[in-house]
């Protein structure tokens, strides 16, 4: 078996996921197509780089991204950094011919986005960029059902993503509330998954029409090192700026003809990790919820008038992904598995000279969605999502 070693930019908690997708792929999906060595991980300061590495179990750790790109014994970049840091260390790794799987979003502008995709194309790498939701099995499930025919023609997408993680307005100023790091709020940070999953489900969206708002302006600073996300109630002690939004709503309309909406919320008191989209096609219809993970909802026009209906479908052996993961339907999936898949999926692709979605490409094309929906909060008015040419530029 091949060894491929691996270079993490980033110890928080993508680099927590990371690290335990990397260790457990081969337990899952065995023969693996590879053995992943994590080789050396990299933080801003020598103690939390080399906390990092004992915790994640990483053989050894640096303050250097640019040392570790440039390292001939590393094989693949993972950026797992704040969103301000990704294009340089992406196009310096693809320069350097490294693999390179990123945190979503790819980018904080589609610009950027762009020159980071122009470069791996350039390169000829293998890219990836971590949009995880789309590997959980009952997503997998429903794109199998949509691409059977088993509703039909897509009709409509409604799509949403909410939490409340930072609802409370005295949660700490995580720098995905900073312009200049995250580029934009709720939209690039949550809003991108249902982007991401609407197009991989539907395909591609034509234009955009958005409302767009930030209903709390300002939160503590942080007092320590590490991003606390969700933290605590602060209501003593200075406050900072929040420069980008915390909610919004846009109708969509695909290219296919289909039309939707996609509702992204950092507002919704009682929603922890609500990812829901519900699919209407002229055959019949889907409805999946990521608190409920296991499970599709499911619903055909021809099922006999006294049982029409939805009904649960649990995933298991016998749907995407089942054979590698638990043996029992409705055992439990977790977001750590989301991981695992997408590890071995993008590990598979670098090893076999192939390639995997969703990729820089993907990642790019979202970034322009991402773009219109804040481009449309401005101005009230619909905006049309260009095309990209294999080179990158924008086509229409």
């Amino acid at each position: 078996m091949q060894d491929i070693n691996i270079a993490m930019i980033g110890g928080g908690f993508m680099g927590k996921a990371h690290s335990l997708a990397y260790a457990a792929m081969p337990m899952f999906f065995w023969p693996a197509p590879v053995r992943p060595i994590k080789k050396i991980i990299v933080d801003v300061t020598e103690d939390l780089a080399r906390t990092a590495a004992e915790r994640f179990t990483w053989e050894g750790y640096s303050t250097s991204w640019r040392d570790v790109v440039n390292d001939p014994a590393i094989d693949v970049i993972d950026i797992a950094t704040p969103n301000n840091m990704h294009a340089e260390i992406a196009i310096a790794a693809a320069e350097a011919g490294k693999h390179i799987i990123c945190e979503k979003p790819l980018a904080p502008t589609a610009e950027e986005a762009r020159r980071m995709y122009e470069a791996a194309t350039k390169a000829g790498i293998v890219t990836a960029v971590a949009f995880n939701y789309r590997r959980t099995p009952a997503v997998a499930l429903a794109k199998k059902y949509i691409d059977e025919g088993a509703i039909g023609t897509i009709l409509n997408f409604r799509g949403t993503y909410l939490q409340d993680w930072s609802a409370d307005p005295n949660s700490p100023l995580s720098w995905r509330f900073q312009k200049k790091i995250a580029g934009s709020g709720a939209v690039g940070d949550i809003g991108s998954h249902v982007v991401d999953l609407a197009r991989y489900l539907v395909g591609e969206i034509a234009e955009v029409t958005s409302v767009v708002s930030n209903f709390i302006p300002d939160r503590p600073l942080q007092t320590s090192g590490f991003d606390a996300l969700g933290g605590s109630s602060q209501s003593d002690g200075p406050r900072g700026a929040v420069d980008v939004d915390d909610e919004a709503m846009s109708l969509v309309r695909f290219r296919s003809g289909a039309v939707g909406s996609i509702e992204a919320t950092r507002n919704a008191w009682g929603r922890n990790n609500y990812i829901t989209f519900e699919i209407h096609g002229t055959e019949g219809s889907i409805f999946f919820n990521y608190e409920n993970r296991d499970e599709l909802q499911v619903a055909f026009k021809n099922d006999p008038a006294d049982r029409r209906g939805f009904r649960t479908v649990y995933t298991g052996p016998n749907t995407p992904y089942g054979e590698s993961l638990w043996p029992i339907p409705a055992l439990g999936i977790g977001y750590s598995e989301t991981k695992i898949i997408e590890a071995h999926d993008f590990l598979k692709a670098v090893v076999e000279g192939g390639t995997v979605e969703p990729n820089f490409r993907d990642g790019y094309r979202a970034a322009l969605v991402d773009e219109a929906i804040l481009e449309s909060g401005r101005t009230g008015a619909w905006v049309q999502i260009p095309d990209i040419t294999e080179s990158g530029s924008l086509d229409g």
